[in-house]
């Protein structure tokens, strides 16, 4: 990249602890869902079923086991994890956004560019006083989101963008 002289400096500003709070939930729904996936699949399988080993048909419950024991320690790791990847900064005309946890993404919204700014909040998220901006842009790309947000700041960043981009479109006309 032309211009570039090292590794991208991280954004400045962090979400909010209670993020982690929010993705250890949406981290136990998963983690519930799946182990009671493996307990329904070994109710159902019987010692008739041929194509199951002969081991596993005596011993199903050994399967909702070995899901829970493979996917506990994510549901552990995830949620701190994201927190310490995920952070977000508004510096002069530019958004500047990175989240992810096995897959990292890094976003940079032009303020000039962005249409609308949102905030959502889902169920959870209200609960623990959090909030996700929404910028949508008119390029390909689409939308851009910054999740786990206090809702105060939510509320601000999401007003201090849309003051921003009214300002560089009134600049423009």
């Amino acid at each position: 990249m032309r211009g570039q002289r090292g590794p991208l400096r991280d954004p400045s500003e962090r979400v909010s602890r209670r993020a982690i709070v929010l993705w250890l939930i949406e981290a136990l729904i998963g983690f519930v869902l799946l182990v009671g996936g493996a307990v329904m699949v070994a109710g159902w399988i019987g010692p008739d079923w041929k194509i199951v080993p002969g081991w596993l048909s005596g011993n199903v419950w050994i399967l909702p086991v070995a899901a829970g024991a493979v996917m506990l320690p994510f549901v552990i790791i995830e949620p701190l994890w994201r927190y310490a990847v995920h952070r977000w900064e508004l510096s002069g005309d530019v958004v500047y956004a990175r989240s992810g946890w096995l897959s990292r993404e890094w976003v940079f919204v032009p303020v000039s560019r962005i249409q609308t700014v949102d905030k959502a909040q889902g169920w959870f998220e209200r609960a623990l006083g959090l909030a996700t901006v929404e910028i949508r842009t008119a390029s390909h790309a689409g939308s851009s989101t910054i999740k786990g947000l206090d809702y105060e700041v939510a509320a601000r960043l999401a007003e201090e963008l849309a003051r921003r981009a009214q300002e560089l479109r009134d600049d423009a006309t």
